[in-house]
């Protein structure tokens, strides 16, 4: 006899428990979701007492295994939502998290004019997620992203496609230490999110990161701030005047990244905080 949509539930999230998953619960239903072909997870509620179907119940296995074993639900499922956008993940990408859209919200907050044609570079753009982000509410902007991994280059590429941003965003394979490959002009905005955990705290991270978010996008060096000595004189010299620098910051170097930034000659960074209210994020005007 099948077994009920609430009972693979609850064996489901008892085994996520057991094997140190952090919401087991929420965990196996958005994977139920996904199994049984709903269109969230919310759905399942009407649909308790109902048997599930022996395919279906055999993917939803096989996804909770994979989970159990500690691989992320968005890595298991392809794709994060970020902003207002649905965004593919690839191997060579990080996966976009809630703390990285305190970039997109200082930007918008700072920028006078939505509507002005404005010019973007986002330096390490793993998804598209910042610069697709920014373009999404900013409609006669365009803007480049650079990654150091092709297969980064290709995922955002198509996250562009899906959501009708490829006439307004390129993307290029290209290591920051070579330069910038943008045309040649002074930028209204450079965003980034670089490698900033200190590589001998790699080994600590969640297995969810440290296992599945590619280590060139996590290794910051020995203080983990290799990555803003690259990206500050960068942006010094391509911002246009007035043009805006935001980065993201791991918890603990907001202050010295602003140092860095005014040892730079930029103007007053301000760090802006997470919603945990950490500071997320440093911003400041060329």
């Amino acid at each position: 006899m099948a077994l009920t949509t609430a009972a693979l539930l609850a064996t489901a999230t008892e085994r996520l428990r057991a094997a140190g998953v952090p919401d087991p619960r929420l965990d196996a239903r958005l994977l139920a979701a996904h199994a049984l072909g709903v269109a969230s997870p919310g759905a399942l509620t009407v649909r308790a007492d109902e048997p599930v179907p022996a395919e279906a119940a055999a993917r939803f296995e096989t996804l909770v295994e994979r989970r159990a074993a500690r691989e992320p639900v968005a890595r298991i499922l392809g794709r994060r939502g970020f902003w207002t956008l649905d965004l593919v993940l690839g191997p060579d990408t990080l996966e976009p998290r809630p703390d990285t859209e305190t970039v997109v919200s200082a930007v918008l907050d700072r920028v006078a004019d939505r509507q002005a044609p404005l010019r973007l570079l986002d330096l390490g753009t793993g998804t598209g997620a910042i610069l697709l982000a920014l373009l999404a509410e900013l409609p006669n902007a365009h803007g480049t992203g650079v990654d150091i991994a092709p297969g980064a280059v290709a995922t955002a590429r198509a996250n562009a496609n899906a959501h009708g941003l490829d006439d307004r965003a390129r993307f290029v394979a290209a290591d920051w230490r070579d330069g910038l490959p943008d045309p040649a002009g002074p930028l209204d905005v450079i965003v980034s999110n670089p490698p900033y955990i200190r590589t001998a705290d790699l080994s600590t991270l969640d297995p969810e990161v440290r296992g599945h978010d590619p280590a060139v996008a996590l290794d910051g060096g020995p203080d983990g701030l290799d990555a803003y000595r690259l990206v500050i004189p960068l942006a010094a010299r391509r911002l246009a005047a007035g043009g805006w620098l935001a980065v993201e910051v791991g918890a603990g170097q907001a202050e010295t990244v602003a140092a860095l930034m005014r040892a730079a000659d930029f103007g007053a960074p301000a760090c802006v905080t997470d919603l945990a209210g950490v500071p997320r994020c440093v911003i400041a005007q060329g």
